[in-house]
């Protein structure tokens, strides 16, 4: 792939003039429009910019940090200025994470066109590289740096400078050994496959190498009965065919001699590890795996708070962006508030705050676009505070006086869907529980009407009290859902329908599940509820959806736009089943007599005890970037998130002066009571003796989705009482998984990686803590 992209580079006439530059104005707002020339670089993923034509040049972006092009009809930023500007020459680049987009203004529409086609090519060939090309570019892009006279060689001198670069701190006389072994053309410099091979010995893998080892017979291969061994007995693959082996040896064996033997070589073993069938993160569990037929409460449904906001709750900027990253994300719950806008036409934004405002049409409009591209489930839309003009002709509807707000369906694009069904549950109570039809692309919202007020800058820290109207052409949508205030579980139980939904601010749901845990539980089960962030939290800022999740909260809603390991957890949670927003809740969230309480968690329940040997790490990145001088110092904390009892930390030591390949060898030892809703995240930090340590990089992923062998029961006494387990018991610790790291915003850190070796034994049944 990579000499496929050199290719490209030198044929396709779009690149070619990409390379030479071109000037285009950089948009940020109507008053910031400047002209910039920007000039994709020869290596193909990296685009400069300079203020002049030849003046000095920096990084603008990465390739491998686009998501994709939007034309300027589909720029919410060019389309606000198409009075002035003509949109046929004007792109967006949209980034991965929550990187601003970026907006630029072709002089013509030629050039606009050259420009998408050229990146969009470019975004195809980095996104359809597998591993191998991945790393292939990836040493390209050093061999780029480190070539700092860009004559395609590189000197010992340059040699030094790019370890450095890489976060490798290593003994000179080493280096210029391991420089010397590599240049067999006796030049004095490295190119081309010179540098791949110094790259090889750079990254040689001891602990790989000496598994590797163990099971082969003569060091050099594994046959297919070896590795079918290794299978077996460290991967714990019990049900691992001969055929299955052979397939693996078929996709990771590079050499085409080694598939026709039907042996494993030592780089197609690594290939195996570093590959999705070595990750930690069960494949089985990436596409929908659930059932997808049960009652809508039985869920948890990824969810958004004041979705149009990308910024604070007070001052921040309201955005469609806000709705195209939140469903792209997988949310199934947005949120919409609409109020009358200057115009009379209904506008978006945080009621009684500074937010900016964005046009009504244009969210549904965005809604309708993005909800259903690769996720044809139900989004539910979340809205509130809508207000009606006086002039509007409408009937004021009958409503109960405690009733806030009520549920409407929006139509989709799409053909109109089947009425829900409604399924009798099995209790003593007879209570209905709606079964929301998952696979219809409907959209479902909730409303609440308010009076207009006439001067739209009076609605700061202003709350006008007035008589709900309601407007019957949308009233009249309500299929699913209506929103009723919370008074007491009896209350719920005595008066409301399986058609309804209370919403409880995080404060209060945090207080009822310390109070009534297990009634909150079995509430759960009928009816949904909704937990949304307390209102001090004006810096956008989230908290810990696990604990509502412990009690069965379905819809947790979150401020999307701000990340931190509270979006970790939550994006790690719905990384499973297709990514479509849905999850289905273990079963003791699902019964309506349950007796679990999240605060006290007892048998039935099966401890289980994790064990996690961390053994190294692979091409750390070092993220800041004003430490120049230095060299990360890592270590790994590992985190369990759960009920209460199960929430626990533990870390490795710090390796000095290497992010390239550290090795800690360290074994951390869990016991957790409920493993079905814990959540297990690793975090790799660089030490820092003077103040807080810096974030490297973090995967979250439940504990249900481990990629492991069959579970051990332990014997009776074997529990570990100071942290860990008898060295006896520690082996052996089947399941040796690559951990691919994320950035804060969720962005793959490939080649960055953690090996480790895990095993979940099983405890006794009824223990309890």
């Amino acid at each position: 792939m990579a000499s496929l992209l050199q290719d490209q580079l030198t044929t396709d006439q779009d690149l070619l003039l990409m390379q030479e530059g071109m000037p285009m104005r950089k948009v940020r707002s109507k008053s910031w429009k400047k002209l910039r020339y920007f000039r994709l670089q020869n290596d193909g993923m990296t685009v400069w910019h300079a203020r002049q034509a030849r003046g000095s040049a920096k990084p603008s972006f990465s390739i491998s940090d686009v998501e994709t092009i939007r034309n300027g009809h589909d720029s919410e930023l060019l389309r606000s200025l198409a009075e002035e500007l003509p949109l046929e020459q004007g792109f967006t680049i949209v980034f991965h994470g929550r990187r601003s987009n970026l907006d630029l203004m072709a002089n013509s529409v030629e050039e606009a066109q050259i420009w998408m086609r050229g990146l969009q090519l470019l975004v195809d060939l980095v996104t359809s590289m597998d591993h191998q090309e991945r790393l292939d570019q990836w040493l390209s892009d050093w061999f780029q740096r480190g070539d700092k006279n860009q004559d395609g060689k590189m000197s010992f001198q340059e040699v030094q400078r790019l370890l450095h670069l890489m976060n490798v701190e290593m003994d000179q006389e080493y280096a210029f050994s391991l420089f010397q072994a590599a240049d067999t053309s006796q030049s004095g410099t490295l190119e081309g496959e010179e540098f791949v091979q110094f790259y090889k010995a750079l990254t040689k893998r001891a602990e790989v190498q000496e598994l590797f080892e163990s099971f082969s017979a003569d060091g050099q291969k594994l046959t297919l009965l070896e590795f079918l061994d290794f299978l077996q007995e460290e991967q714990k693959e019990r049900d691992c065919t001969s055929e299955l082996a052979l397939e693996l040896i078929d996709r990771y064996e590079p050499s085409d001699s080694g598939k026709l033997r039907h042996v494993l070589s030592m780089d197609g073993f690594l290939s195996y590890l570093c590959s999705k069938d070595g990750d930690i993160f069960n494949p089985a569990c990436l596409p929908i795996y659930q059932d997808m037929t049960q009652p809508l409460n039985h869920y948890f449904i990824c969810s958004s708070h004041n979705t149009y906001l990308v910024g604070d709750q007070l001052c921040g900027q309201s955005s469609v962006e806000g709705y195209i990253r939140a469903l792209k994300r997988g949310c199934r719950c947005v949120e919409v508030d609409v109020w009358d806008g200057p115009s009379g036409e209904p506008v978006v934004y945080h009621g009684h705050t500074l937010t900016s405002r964005i046009l009504f049409k244009d969210v549904v409009a965005t809604v309708a676009q993005y909800a259903f591209q690769e996720l044809r489930r139900k989004i539910l839309v979340k809205g509130k505070k809508l207000t009606l003009e006086e002039d509007l002709e409408y009937e004021e509807e009958e409503a109960e006086p405690e009733l806030e707000e009520s549920e409407l369906a929006l139509e989709s694009q799409f053909e109109t869907e089947p009425e829900p069904q409604e399924q009798n549950l099995q209790n003593k109570d007879k209570k209905k529980v709606v079964t929301c039809p998952l696979f219809c692309p409907s959209i479902c919202c909730q409303i609440v009407a308010q009076a207009p007020i006439s001067k739209p800058e009076s609605l700061l820290l202003s709350r006008q009290k007035s008589k709900p109207i309601l407007c019957p052409a949308l009233s009249s949508l309500v299929i699913y859902l209506k929103s009723v205030s919370f008074r007491s579980f009896t209350h719920s139980k005595e008066h409301y329908h399986f058609y309804e939904i209370s919403s409880f601010s995080e404060t209060k749901a945090k207080r009822l599940i310390k109070e009534a845990g297990n009634e909150f539980v079995q509430h759960n089960t009928w009816q949904l509820s909704r937990v949304y962030p307390s209102g001090l939290r004006t810096d956008s800022s989230n908290y810990n959806p696990q604990e509502l999740w412990n009690a069965g909260c379905q819809m947790v809603a979150m401020n999307m736009q701000t990340a931190g390991l509270e979006m970790d957890i939550c994006d790690g949670h719905f990384r499973q089943n297709g990514g479509c927003g849905y999850v289905l809740k273990p079963d003791f969230l699902r019964d309506i007599q349950s007796s679990f309480h999240p605060e006290k968690p007892i048998s039935p329940f099966k401890a289980q005890t994790l064990l996690i040997q961390v053994i190294s790490g692979q091409q750390l990145p070092k993220v800041d970037k004003t430490k120049e001088g230095s060299i990360v110092d890592p270590l790994v904390k590992v985190q369990i998130f759960g009920v209460r009892l199960d929430t626990a930390r533990q870390e490795t030591n710090y390796v000095e002066n290497n992010g390239f390949n550290p090795y800690w060898g360290q074994t951390l030892c869990f016991r957790v009571l409920v493993p079905e809703l814990a959540m297990l995240r690793f975090v790799v930090m660089d030490y820092d003796w003077k103040s807080r340590n810096d974030f490297i990089g973090q995967y979250t992923l439940p504990w249900t989705c481990m990629q492991q062998g069959e579970p051990a029961p332990l014997a009776p006494g074997q529990y570990p009482s100071s942290g860990c387990l008898p060295n006896a018991v520690l082996l052996p610790l089947p399941g040796y998984r690559h951990i691919h790291l994320l950035s804060k915003d969720g962005i793959s850190l490939r080649p960055a990686s953690i090996f480790v070796y895990i095993c979940i034994q099983e405890g006794l049944e009824g223990d309890e803590s």
